[in-house]
């Protein structure tokens, strides 16, 4: 595997944001403009193929900037009754 992506790991960018990071972490991620990876989601839903679905399915699994945990593991502690690691 490329030496650059072993160390590096989806987050949700904290200051390339616009709703919710996503992109920008994906950008980031992939080292590309988040101007691209936006208009990826804008032409998935266009084209129905659910961009909407796959960005707030996105938003739960990838943790924020500085979190260890996703929102999704967040919550899923809190149903099970577990205290909320951060």
């Amino acid at each position: 595997m490329n030496e650059s992506y072993q160390n590096k790991r989806f987050r949700r960018s904290g200051s390339d944001r616009y709703l919710a990071g996503v992109c920008g972490g994906i950008a980031e991620f992939l080292n590309i403009d988040s101007t691209i990876v936006r208009l990826v989601f804008v032409v998935l839903t266009v084209l129905g193929f659910s961009g909407v679905f796959v960005y707030i399915l996105a938003w739960l699994i990838m943790p924020a900037e500085g979190e260890k945990h996703s929102l999704l593991e967040q919550i899923i502690r809190n149903f099970q009754g577990k205290p909320s690691q951060s």
